[in-house]
């Protein structure tokens, strides 16, 4: 069995240097960088004036993050808001950075991301019923983070 290495203990100032770089690499939210900190074996009360200090020098927006993290998960993955919504929640993200960021997706952008991960769904679906089918499109979509009454109401629009 390995033996894993002892962590390197940090001082301040480099783990400044460090957290603000890895900042500027990415957008994050401000609990992972309060868990990155720790892990350089700061304590609760120089994790928290550092927090402070990246923010003041703009190296971290929670509501950055927020509108970064739904857009990506938007665009790129297909995520509904529901599934962004709980992803942020995960990260601790305040409820409005949360709104927020959801209020960046458009109305009309979201309708067609649903109806394209509807579309896309139904090629692979091989059940002939059409109550059956639209069933299994629906529980696809609404575990993929979208509303369930917008996903009825695209599936019986598509059978009109």
């Amino acid at each position: 069995m390995e033996e894993s290495k002892p962590r390197k203990i940090l001082t301040e100032a480099q783990a400044f240097l460090k957290i603000c770089s890895w900042c500027a690499f990415q957008e994050r939210s401000q609990q992972e960088v309060r868990d990155k900190l720790y892990t350089y074996g700061l304590h609760q009360q120089q994790v928290e004036l550092m927090i402070s200090r990246v923010i003041s020098e703009g190296f971290l927006s929670e509501e950055r993050f927020a509108i970064a993290y739904a857009g990506g998960k938007f665009r790129i993955l297909g995520w509904g808001r529901e599934k962004i919504k709980m992803g942020l929640k995960f990260k601790k993200v305040s409820d409005y950075c949360i709104r927020k960021a959801l209020a960046q997706i458009g109305d009309k952008e979201y309708e067609q991301k649903l109806k394209s991960v509807i579309a896309k769904r139904a090629k692979e679906v091989k059940e002939k019923t059409p109550f059956k089918r639209n069933y299994k499109l629906a529980q696809y979509a609404i575990s993929r983070g979208f509303e369930s009454d917008l996903v009825w109401e695209i599936l019986r629009r598509d059978q009109e």
